[in-house]
Parts: structure tokens; sequence; C-alpha cells
């Protein structure tokens, strides 16, 4: 990044750094671990309590609840997020409020001053905002900052800063071009954010060995769904027995469906009463009912919009979707970046989709419609129409479709992305924020 003049605008800002490291995507602590020291955010910790969570499904969704649930116990909190769906204020949130665009700024100010005091340090697009993100939180720290992973977790930006509790979700197949194809392999780079006696939140009963060996080769307290903690039930009513930090069981009962996965909120739920947080029925309950997660699962009215983009999230999706009954037909509108596994995602979809609408999205690592379109004839799929993007493919749909159909948007953030824009321009006062059950 050039020493030119700074920008004045978000919008400046954010296409400075697009163009200002030749790598998107560039894995390693080293560059990003010494711009933070030179910003004083490795001097002591970030918040009184910091929570991060890495998986390759279910983080957003975890972050969703130990927010909500924080914040319903009256803890201030700062979560970090990526991507965004519409805007890049999405990924900082300060008490549950989207950081606004002076915050932003002032965070990008403060780590282009210290990438250059001294020999200059290049940094990514996701490194440049996640110190940005870590100072706005360190200039006036909450009760907890709940942090998310980027990709993998060893070498993650986010991973310079020290959990007080690691929380890792799933671990699937995803990002193959820098994590591999080797569950084992991902599971030890998704562990890389645990620490030594620090606990570790193992959210799902089928990760791979070597989260486990890792945490036992880093000393970390293995807190595991099925062992140390674990919920009964489904849907409404459900309970989870668990553990606070000193390993004494709690116990909560009659809480409603969030809507998003269940073991991610019983993990939630763990991690807060691992630091402490003396969890409360009516503030669990309130916060379960009331968490909105935009882009998973949301409904906008018979449209479900769902940013799931490997085989593990759309087997998800189709379960879920199964369970939803529908009289009409279920319809896919599906776009896809050309490094994800779309047959995996197709096939684990299948059974819940009556007819597809493959769309084409833009960019170098882009999927054309054709190809989808290719690929769902090759496993026996329906395909209605090509579009030439999410936005048209909503378009088309939108005028044939009958009463009792819905429709389900999948396959990346940026078709679901395109299509929300869509639906905000052609329904600007429709709620965008609907739980799946209350949509139907």
């Amino acid at each position: 990044m050039s020493e030119r003049a700074l920008p004045t605008t978000l919008p400046a800002w954010l296409a400075r750094l697009e163009a200002a490291h030749p790598v998107g995507i560039d894995l390693g602590l080293d560059r990003v671990a010494e711009v933070a020291r030179r910003m004083g955010l490795l001097e002591g910790p970030l918040a009184p309590r910091v929570i991060t969570v890495a998986g390759t499904n279910g983080k957003g969704s975890t972050v969703a609840m130990l927010e909500a649930l924080a914040q319903a116990h009256g803890l201030t909190t700062a979560t970090y997020t990526s991507p965004h769906l519409l805007h890049y204020n999405e990924r900082l949130r300060l008490d549950g409020r989207q950081a606004d665009d002076a915050t932003l700024i002032a965070g990008f100010e403060a780590v282009e001053a210290a990438r250059l005091k001294g020999e200059p340090i290049s940094l990514s697009y996701f490194e440049m905002g996640t110190l940005g993100a870590l100072w706005a939180i360190a200039r006036q720290p909450p009760a907890l900052a709940i942090l998310e992973v980027g990709l993998g977790g060893r070498l993650d930006a986010v991973n310079i800063i020290d959990p007080d509790v690691a929380v890792i979700t799933t671990v699937a197949q995803d990002h193959a071009a820098f994590l591999g194809n080797d569950l084992e392999g991902i599971g030890r780079e998704k562990a890389g954010i645990l620490r030594p006696g620090r606990p570790a939140v193992l959210g799902s009963t089928t990760l791979p060995a070597s989260v486990r060996a890792v945490a036992e080769q880093q000393g970390a307290r293995v807190v595991a769904l099925g062992e140390a903690f674990h919920r009964e039930g489904e849907g409404d009513a459900w309970r989870w027995f668990g553990q606070d930090g000193g390993g004494d069981p709690v116990a909560l009962a009659d809480l409603p469906d969030p809507g998003l996965p269940l073991d991610n909120a019983a993990s939630a739920l763990q991690a807060l009463a691992l630091v402490e947080v003396p969890l409360e029925e009516p503030a669990c309950r309130h916060a379960l009912a009331s968490v909105r997660l935009p882009g998973r699962m949301q409904w906008l009215g018979p449209w479900c919009l769902d940013v799931g983009h490997n085989p593990h999230a759309a087997a998800y999706l189709a379960q879920r979707l199964t369970a939803l009954p529908c009289e009409g037909r279920t319809i896919g509108l599906i776009g896809m970046l050309g490094d994800k596994d779309a047959d995996g995602v197709i096939a684990a979809l299948a059974p819940a989709v009556d007819a597809w609408v493959p769309a084409s999205l833009e960019g170098e690592r882009a999927r054309s419609a054709d190809d989808l379109a290719d690929r769902l004839a090759h496993q026996g799929a329906r395909v209605w129409h090509r579009g030439d993007s999410p936005a048209e493919a909503a378009d088309w749909l939108s005028t044939r479709l009958a009463p009792e159909d819905r429709v389900l948007v999948c396959g990346s953030f940026f078709t679901v992305a395109a299509v929300l824009a869509w639906h905000q321009a052609v329904a600007p006062t429709a709620e965008h924020a609907t739980r799946s059950e209350e949509a139907r």
C-alpha cells in the first residue's frame, strides 16, 4: 500500500485495500502480528472476556447466539465476523449495532500508520480489516469480545488474539485450495485457535480425531458436546446440560428453537458458562427466541436465503427444509464459485428441491449458470431457467411462482447478497429478518 493521500470515505478505503496486497488470501501471522505489536494490541487482553469461534460451518450462527445471549444477560459486546452480505459495516458490531463508517475509517487509519512505522509491511484486505476491528474494540473494551475466524484457524489473522474460550463448531471440506481435502489436516488447522490451560468447546460429535489430539498437545481443557455438555429434544422446549468455569453442573430447560442449529446453540451456552456468565433461563429464552442472522435460513415471504456452500451445510439445509411442509414446489436458485464442490452441494439438496434455476456469478472465481445446469442435468435434476445473474434469476422466478411455491436461494454469500439486494429493491417495506417457523 503506497504512501499516497489517505481516503476519506469507507468505499474509497475498501477500494484501496482491495488493490493494495497482491494476494487476496495470505495465511500467516508474522506480518499481521508485527503490525498488531506496533499498535499495542498485544500488550494485554483485548477485553475482559474473549471467545474465538472457528469451524467449517456454524461459526456465524454460534457468534450470533453468543452475542444475543450475552446481551440478554446485561453484558456489553463486540463481535467481529466475515464476510459481509451487503455492507462492510456488518463485520464489526459494537453492543449489537453495526460500526459506523467513521469508526471503521479510524481503524484503517490506525493500521496504516502502524504498518508504515519502520519497515513497511504489506497487509491483505482481511488483515487490514481484522486489525482495524481489533483497534476499535480495544479503544472501548466490552465485557465480551466475540471473534470469528475467517479461514482455517492456526494462520488466520484473528488468531493473534488469545481467547479465554475457543469454540470449534464443525470440520468439513471447504476452501480446499488453502486447507486441503484431508479432514484430519483441516481439523489441525481449526484447532490452532486453542490455548494451553483454557477451555476448548468442541461443538460437534463428529470432529476428526486431530482436533482433540491438538487440544491434548496444547494442554487445553476439552469441553466436548456429548461429554461435558449435551442437549436433549428438538424444536421448542429443548434442554441443555453443561458446566461452568469451575466444572460445576448447569442446566436449562424449556428453551425455544432459535431457527439455527441447536448444536451451535448448545455450544454458545457452554462457552458463555465457561467465561463465568451466570446463565438465567428467562434471559436465555429471550435471546434464543429473538436472535436473527441474515442469510441463514432467512425467510422473506416464500423465499428462503441461506449462504450454505458446501455439502455439509447443504445437507443440514435440506434436512430443515424437508421438516417444513410445503404445499407447492421448492425451487432452488443456486449460484456458486468455481472452487466449491457444486456436485456435492447439488446432491445434498436434491431431496428437498423440485426444480432449479442456476445463476452465473461474476469475477475470476465465478461459476457459470451453464456449468451448474450441466451438473444439475447430470444428476437428473430439472432445470427451469439459466440466469445471467442471481438478480435476473430472481426476477424471472418471481413472475412464475404459484402462491404455494417457495424458493431456496443458496450456494454462495454472493448469491444470497444479490437476491437480498434485489428483494429490498422490489419490496423495500418487507420484513427482512423473519424466522423460518414464523414465515411458514
